[in-house]
This record gives C-alpha cells, sequence and structure tokens, in this order.
C-alpha cells in the first residue's frame, strides 16, 4: 500500500470514528425523515424584502428578473426590444438554456416581442396561495395575480 492511500484510509476512519463518537451514522445509507404527505413547510425568504411566498415562485420571479435585464441589456445596445429569447442569449445572464423551453418547473412561460416593447408572463400550472401568476412588459414593472392570471391591471409586486 502506498503513501497516499495509508493516508486516504486513515483519515476516512478518523472520520467515521468521528461520526460515530457524536451519534451520527457512519454511512448515508439511512434516509432522512420526511415530513408527512401534505405538509407544506414554511417559505425562507432568499432576501430581505423577498416577495415571493414558496420556492416556486422565487424561482419564477428569478427567471422574469433575468429577462428584464436582459431586455434592458439588448434595448440599450440596439435601441430596440429582442423579439424572440434567442435574440436575448447573452445579453445580461440570459443563457442559451433559458430559451430553449418554456417549461420552468411549476411553471410555464410567455413571450411576446416587438422592436417596441414585449409582455413576459409566468403562469402556474396549478394557481394556489403557493403559486400566483407574474406579469410585466417593458417598464420592467412585475404585476402579481393569485386569483387569475396576471396582467398589466394586477397588483405590482412588492
Amino acid at each position: 500500500m502506498n503513501f497516499r492511500k495509508l493516508a486516504f484510509f486513515l483519515a476516512v476512519l478518523l472520520g467515521a470514528g468521528m461520526l460515530v463518537a457524536m451519534g451520527l451514522p457512519a454511512t448515508q445509507s439511512e434516509a432522512p425523515a420526511q415530513a408527512p404527505e401534505g405538509a407544506q413547510t414554511t417559505y425562507q425568504p432568499k432576501f430581505p424584502g423577498d416577495p415571493a411566498r414558496s420556492d416556486s415562485e422565487a424561482g419564477a420571479l428569478g427567471y422574469m428578473r433575468v429577462v428584464i435585464r436582459a431586455q434592458k441589456d439588448y434595448y440599450k445596445k440596439h435601441n430596440e426590444y429582442a423579439t424572440s429569447f434567442t435574440d436575448l442569449i447573452n445579453h445580461g445572464s440570459f443563457t442559451r438554456r433559458m430559451a430553449q423551453t418554456k417549461d420552468r418547473g411549476d411553471y410555464t412561460v410567455g413571450f411576446k416581442g416587438k422592436k417596441d416593447s414585449y409582455v413576459l408572463t409566468m403562469t402556474p400550472k396549478n394557481l394556489d396561495g403557493q403559486h400566483r401568476s407574474f406579469y410585466a412588459e417593458d417598464d420592467g414593472v412585475i404585476h402579481a395575480d393569485d386569483a387569475k392570471a396576471a396582467d398589466a391591471s394586477s397588483p405590482k409586486l412588492k
């Protein structure tokens, strides 16, 4: 046995010994305890003032913010808005992967771009208290609605 293998073996042995001494399982074979089905976990805000109500909403809002920033960047460079997600690739932090699908987990992306404006929507697959619908246009303001598909008349997100 060479020195590196011996050192690795001793490090693993020492680590396992410490886990046993602390009362933790030395292997990952035990399944972690899970919340009962139907139980909801409390959403942990991602930053101060986070308006999201769930991780799904946080993801949808994050996606919208990336698109809005990419559109602002695109407008600065071209003096018009992008008319497709493909046009937005590499503007701001918008990536090719983001442009490939309109399915974003619990949400579906809607986008209509014209040279002088655009509309972006995030529609939940199930509209409920944890999945509001969202709407934004070229002014960059995000609107939210928990009763119907969000539009320009929906309340602004705080």
